[in-house]
């Protein structure tokens, strides 16, 4: 099943972080690039032209992070928005931190 026809899972620390190997899979079927950080979190830098396209963005990206009940680190920036990922309950990546990640790159 594509990452993003799922849903994604409530996780209160019951669910084993991905290993490095798991990482990699998962990283192959987005179909934009993150950056994998230490094995831990994935991060990704969206540009746009101006600053209310950039708001615009960040406000879809939080409707859709309560949608799904899991929700990113967002630092914006004038015209930049950096977003990285991880579950906070595990310290380090699940499925649904690649869930989102494919959800938000189809905004």
């Amino acid at each position: 099943m594509n990452l993003t026809e799922k849903k994604c899972e409530p996780c209160e620390g019951a669910v084993p972080k991905l290993d490095p190997e798991e990482i990699n899979e998962y990283s192959a079927q987005l179909k934009e690039p993150w950056e994998i950080v230490d094995n831990m979190k994935i991060a990704k830098d969206f540009e746009f032209g101006d600053y209310p396209s950039t708001i615009a963005f960040v406000n879809r990206v939080a409707e859709l992070a309560e949608d799904e009940g899991h929700h990113p680190v967002m630092q914006v920036f004038f015209s930049r928005v950096r977003i990285e990922l991880w579950t906070h309950a595990i310290l380090g990546l699940s499925e649904n931190d690649f869930i989102l990640a494919a959800k938000i790159d189809e905004l």
